[in-house]
């Protein structure tokens, strides 16, 4: 099961990346296309901001999906910068969800939840050692019995 759905995460992943990639590209081309401008900005500068964007977030994402792929398909948990990464990658899709329930709408925000609640799964099953150590007991808090002589008396020289 924690396979499955940490595939299933992967691929959300990768699908989300090209995704995303093509409508931030489809967004640079209008702007040029159409020499949108805001507050005077250059529209080729607000097409290449909007193709880098779409660039690195998609670079980002399918970093998250490699990493993850990669624990799954040797079934070990994620180490400290996998853990961060795929931390980063849910905030991400945590903060895209309410930005597309208000652009885009509520199907948008069905599928970035979608995909942040198998990001989040996935982590909270790869997040952790399968095996942690075993934690050494307390110490005990009765005061331990010396030996030496009945009675409490010094013991002779």
């Amino acid at each position: 099961m924690r396979r499955g759905i940490a595939s299933t995460a992967v691929l959300l992943l990768i699908l989300e990346s090209f995704g995303l990639a093509l409508v931030n590209w489809v967004l640079g081309l209008a702007v040029r296309r159409q020499s949108m401008s805001v507050a005077g900005l250059d529209p080729n500068a607000m097409a290449v901001g909007a193709w880098a964007a779409g660039g690195l977030l998609a670079l980002f994402l399918i970093g998250c999906g490699v990493v993850l792929g990669r624990a799954v398909l040797h079934d070990r948990p994620l180490g400290r910068f996998g853990r961060l990464l795929l931390i980063a990658c849910a905030v991400l899709h945590g903060v895209l969800g309410a930005l597309v329930v208000g652009l885009v709408g509520w199907p948008a925000f069905a599928v970035m939840m979608l995909i942040f609640g198998f990001v989040l799964w996935s982590l909270l099953l790869y997040g952790a050692e399968d095996h942690p150590e075993t934690p050494e007991p307390p110490p005990s808090m009765e005061t331990p019995v010396l030996p030496g002589p009945k009675g409490g008396a010094p013991a002779p020289a």
